[in-house]
């Protein structure tokens, strides 16, 4: 509540809370500083007040600037920033009003920056009066001109809009003083919890300029400013416009903090701003800001100083009292008693607080569940982290596992290389030995000059040196092996991979969430719709829709697809359904959702099914009435199946001429229907004329009854396939005995007629009890 409490100036608790018209409160002393002066005021500003911020104020321009003593705002309250008397001192501070009125920031319609507050809006700073000035003089000029200048205005610092000032100034705007005890109730408690403990301040005078002030001998509760006795016979005189203000004693001041107590300055006491921007205004020590012990003062009307509010304007929605209804501008307007325009607006409040209540519930609701996203989204990432590691590190290590499958084929490689060239170089040195220690014989041989020595060996040494040179041959002289690794490692799809590498969707779909408000059931139909949740990244394919028989049974798959809304038809009438349903993605089959119950309705709603009828039939009201064109009977079926239950319906005589013979009953879907109702193997009817009435199925004849039908009549058909039984009424007798026994399988109400009868259907009715006519409750 304290953010409710503060001013949206200065950022501290309010002090003398004021009400703009834009409904939003502002601190009186905070409203001086932002209020500024429109050019038509400016220039009826003496000329002193327009001097540049660093020239020097002359002696006496205050006291020339400020109102006469008679004015109906006097400087002091009107300037509840500090300063003495706003009539006689001379000299002093003109800080306050340059920052409103100098050239270079007058800030035409909005309030010129100087400091900023907490909450970002600009304030004109309080500057300390030069010595041997008169604060007070040059306060009370500067407060006096802008409340008697009819042309200023102030601009909330909330909504930016601008209101304008009247003769009375700032004093025009009403006091918040509920708000105010609300702030002094507030501290108080603030105080309690924290055990501050003082003794009780002592009221001083707020337009003192001694240090520290005198204490206050009095009160004026139209200016709400504490006097002492010198200053109130000096700014306060009992004649003129102050003759009727009320005079009372200074009430008890509250007690105030320890650290409040020690950082309190003859400055704060005066009611100025303090660096901050807080507003430290006298009317804090006034009675709208007494202790606990002194009684909240009764707030009086602004233009009836002396009169209490009595009555609320609707028209201008504020308090009144009788004088405005009787001399003022509310004479006119619609008034309510306050008492009960009092009562009115706190059940108001109440009821819309209680919409706010709700949604802070739901606030705080919703606070805790994000506490626990954050607690998930915490635990979560940590998995996930451990899980990217880990599997990082197993492909980490799969990759050192075939780096050193792969460095073992190269030694191996490298291995048989050089087996090869050191096996080729033993050969080959050891023939090149050979080969070489031949020459050199056959040189020794080629010296000696003994012919037939050389004949007896010469044959066996050239057969010797072709043996050895034949030795050498192609290839032999070449290396087997080459220098070169033929081994290429191709990991380019490998490095494309690990840049490639990246989070794929391998999650499950989430659980489909059913949206019950869309969820219905028509006839012996069921709709249902559901949804993805929301914030879920997985991916989904399509859905799965499941639903029982019915009867407590087994699932069955009843739709698969990527829609969201599936109606499914031909179920039973008065069963009771239960539906589910799941998602899946390439990664698999998701969980179901919740089962939700669908119950059918307890009677069939039908009409004759155009699609299924014969070309010859003619069908009107809406499909419930049914005639032929042909003379030749012709067949036309009901829009519903029944495959279990009992229902019951009606068909009523409309037109029957020249004795036809229409039948009744009930058939498959394939039924010939270019004939009479019960001539096939496909229905069984009851056909009937104007005496008497026969079952007929495959075209046998049996089951005779007395009793036949004639225009007006009424036939009912009752379907018991719990019991497999068929029984026919006319006009609500029961012709012969039930037939269908032991029959299995859906079956659609029939009819058979030619041009000469027309019927109309009766459906949603209830099961009949006893041979008399059942009631009609549907159409």
């Amino acid at each position: 509540m304290e953010e409710e409490l503060k001013c949206p100036v200065c950022g501290s608790l309010f002090r003398e809370p004021i009400i703009l018209p834009c409904s939003h409160n502002v601190c009186l002393p905070c409203a001086r500083t932002i209020a500024v002066q429109t050019p038509d005021g400016e220039q009826h500003l003496p000329p002193p007040l327009l001097h540049s911020r660093g020239s020097a104020l002359p002696a006496g321009a205050a006291a020339a600037a400020a109102p006469a003593p008679d004015h109906e705002t006097p400087a002091g309250p009107a300037c509840g920033g500090g300063g003495g008397g706003g009539g006689s001192a001379a000299g002093g501070d003109h800080a306050d009003k340059l920052s409103l009125y100098s050239e270079t920031d007058s800030g035409y319609g909005s309030y010129t920056p100087s400091l900023k507050s907490p909450n970002g809006v600009r304030v004109l700073p309080m500057v300390p009066a030069p010595p041997g000035s008169s604060a007070a003089a040059a306060r009370g000029a500067a407060c006096s001109s802008l409340s008697s200048a009819s042309s200023s205005s102030i601009t909330c610092p909330q909504c930016h809009r601008s209101a304008s000032l009247d003769h009375r100034g700032l004093r025009g705007f009403r006091r918040n003083r509920l708000l105010e005890a609300i702030v002094q109730r507030y501290q108080q408690g603030r105080g309690a919890v924290q055990g501050a403990s003082a003794a009780a301040a002592v009221a001083v005078c707020q337009l003192c300029d001694r240090t520290p002030p005198e204490p206050a001998v009095t009160l004026c509760e139209q200016c709400d400013v504490l006097y002492c006795a010198a200053c109130q016979l000096k700014c306060h005189p009992s004649r003129g416009p102050f003759a009727k203000h009320r005079l009372v004693p200074p009430p008890p001041q509250p007690p105030r903090a320890p650290a409040e107590a020690a950082s309190a300055s003859p400055g704060a006491a005066q009611g100025a701003p303090s660096a901050g921007g807080s507003c430290k205004s006298p009317g804090a020590s006034g009675a709208g800001a007494a202790g606990g012990g002194a009684a909240r003062k009764y707030p009086t009307c602004p233009d009836h100083e002396m009169e209490n509010y009595s009555m609320y304007c609707v028209s201008c929605r504020a308090p009144v009292c009788y004088l405005c209804l009787e001399e003022g501008r509310h004479g006119k307007h619609e008034v309510k008693p306050l008492g009960a325009m009092w009562k009115q607006h706190k059940a108001q409040l109440s009821q819309a607080l209680n919409g706010v209540s709700d949604k802070a519930k739901e606030a705080k609701e919703f606070l805790v569940q994000l506490k626990n996203i954050l607690q998930q989204i915490q635990e979560n990432g940590l998995d996930y982290e451990a899980c990217l590691v880990a599997q990082c590190d197993a492909l980490v290590d799969a990759l050192t596992r075939q780096k050193a499958k792969l460095l073992t084929k190269v030694t191996k490689e490298r291995e048989h290389k050089l087996k090869m060239v050191w096996d080729q170089i033993n050969h080959c040195t050891l023939k090149l030995r050979q080969s070489t220690g031949l020459m050199e014989y056959c040189l020794e041989v080629i010296k000696e000059n003994d012919p037939s020595g050389f004949l007896q060996i010469s044959d066996a040494l050239i057969k010797r040196v072709q043996v050895s040179q034949e030795q050498w041959v192609k290839g032999a002289l070449e290396p087997k092996v080459s220098a070169e690794f033929e081994l290429t490692l191709d990991s380019e799809p490998l490095l494309q991979a690990i840049h490639q590498l990246d989070f794929v969707q391998m999650k499950l779909p989430p659980v489909p969430l059913l949206q019950l408000e869309k969820c219905c059931t028509r006839n012996n139909s069921v709709t249902l719709a559901w949804r993805t949740p929301p914030f879920t990244h997985s991916t989904v394919d399509g859905y799965i829709l499941e639903l029982d028989d019915g009867d407590g049974g087994q699932f069955r798959e009843v739709y698969v697809g990527k829609e969201t809304l599936c109606t499914i038809d031909g179920l039973h009438f008065n069963s009771t359904y239960n539906a589910r349903v799941k998602a899946f993605n390439s990664s698999g089959v998701g969980p179901y959702s919740k089962t939700v119950v669908l119950q059918t309705s307890d009677v069939a709603w039908f009409t004759f099914d155009p699609n299924s009828g014969h070309r010859d039939i003619i069908l009107s009201n809406d499909n419930q009435t049914a005639t032929c064109s042909s003379y030749d009977d012709r067949v036309v079926l009901g829009t519903a199946a029944f495959s279990k239950g009992v229902h019951y319906w009606e068909l009523h005589v409309d037109r029957y001429d020249n004795h036809p013979d229409p039948a009744f009953g009930v058939a498959r879907a394939s039924v010939v229907k270019d004939t009479m109702l019960g001539k096939d193997d496909k229905a069984w009817a009851m056909y009937v004329d104007s005496k008497r009435s026969w079952f007929m199925h495959c075209s046998s004849h049996t089951n005779r009854t007395e009793g036949g039908v004639c225009k007006g009549a009424t036939v009912g058909v009752l379907l018991d396939l719990n019991e497999h039984t068929l029984t026919f009424f006319i006009n609500g007798q029961q012709q012969g005995p039930t037939a269908f026994s032991h029959v299995d399988g859906v079956f659609m109400p029939a009819l058979s007629l030619n041009r000469n009868v027309q019927v109309t259907l009766h459906t949603g009715l209830e099961v009949p009890t006893n041979l008399g006519r059942p009631k009609l409750s549907g159409n």
